[in-house]
């Protein structure tokens, strides 16, 4: 804590327009809409912030951590004890640049899919639905119905472990399912940009309320959840393995097997990290038992 009180003064000193927030619910950064206070959260606008916060806590030995829309994280009850830094201002900007499309890490896929369908591009229909923002789409390859980010990004602009800025083309940056070298790495991926084509609107619109119903069909969008919580197991499918042991709706306090989508663990209402982490155990030890197959959380834990 004594490293965390240093950095707060060191950046209010050095980056006085950097926004810091102490003791931030990490409940309201997380699509489960759980867990508890981190110590120190930033969140740079710039470029020049988001150089300092990182450069400033790596210089005290602080590791940052780097968050975005939270879709993919459960957050400890007791909450995190380090420095998160998050990215808005800037970074939540789209802009046509040279023929292509930039878009900032906290951009989200929603709206990124909505911006392309008012200028007539496609081949990021499938990221409509995904509750993540450009940042971490990029670090996981996040992906859906048969696309994935690998697909269409050209490059990936971010901060080195050294702080410095750097930009990858999409060949160099190691994807693959569910993951790039982003995904070890200590990087902050500040900006994307895009190779999409020129589509008519309405064969756009179309494929993106296809893909819009076939979510709202099958997944609980109806409840705070981190997505799949599962990865995919070799020549298996994580929801057909859950709901063929008869788990579904299988509950710990707030957390539930989702009764509509065997993948999904939800928060029905006052869920804790606890109640979730319990029913991942419960659910990981009866598909061991039943089928000898051995799940892997998809989902992060921040702790």
């Amino acid at each position: 804590m004594e490293r965390l009180a240093e950095l707060k003064k060191r950046l209010e000193e050095g980056c006085p327009g950097l926004e810091l927030r102490e003791d931030e619910p990490m409940s309201r950064h997380t699509t489960f809409r759980i867990g508890g206070p981190a110590a120190l959260m930033a969140l740079p606008r710039t470029v020049g912030e988001a150089k300092a916060a990182v450069k400033a806590a790596r210089a005290l030995e602080v590791e940052p951590f780097f968050l975005g829309n939270g879709s993919n994280l459960l957050a400890a009850d007791g909450g995190y004890p380090g420095f998160v830094v998050k990215l808005a201002g800037d970074f939540d900007q789209i802009r046509e640049v040279n023929r292509g499309l930039e878009a900032g890490s906290a951009v989200l896929l929603s709206r990124l899919s909505n911006a392309l369908l008012g200028r007539g591009l496609t081949g990021l229909e499938f990221a409509g639905g995904i509750p993540g923002s450009v940042g971490g789409a990029v670090t996981m390859n996040a992906g859906a119905y048969g696309g994935e980010v690998a697909q269409v990004l050209e490059s990936a602009t971010f901060l080195d472990e050294s702080g410095e800025v750097r930009t990858l083309p999409a060949p160099e940056c190691g994807f693959g399912y569910r993951k790039s070298i982003f995904s070890d790495r200590k990087c902050l991926i500040l900006k994307a940009r895009f190779h999409l084509e020129q589509g008519g609107p309405a064969a756009i619109k179309a494929r993106m309320e296809e893909l819009a119903a076939k979510r709202r069909e099958k997944q609980p969008l109806e409840y705070p959840s981190a997505g799949s919580m599962f990865k995919r197991p070799p020549g298996h499918f994580a929801a057909a393995l859950i709901d063929q042991c008869g788990l579904k709706g299988l509950a710990v306090g707030g957390a539930q097997v989702s009764e509509k989508h065997a993948g999904f663990v939800v928060n029905r209402g006052g869920a804790t990290c606890a109640d979730v982490l319990e029913l991942v155990r419960q659910v990981k030890e009866e598909v061991l038992r039943q089928t000898g197959v051995e799940l892997e959380m998809e989902v992060k834990v921040l702790k």
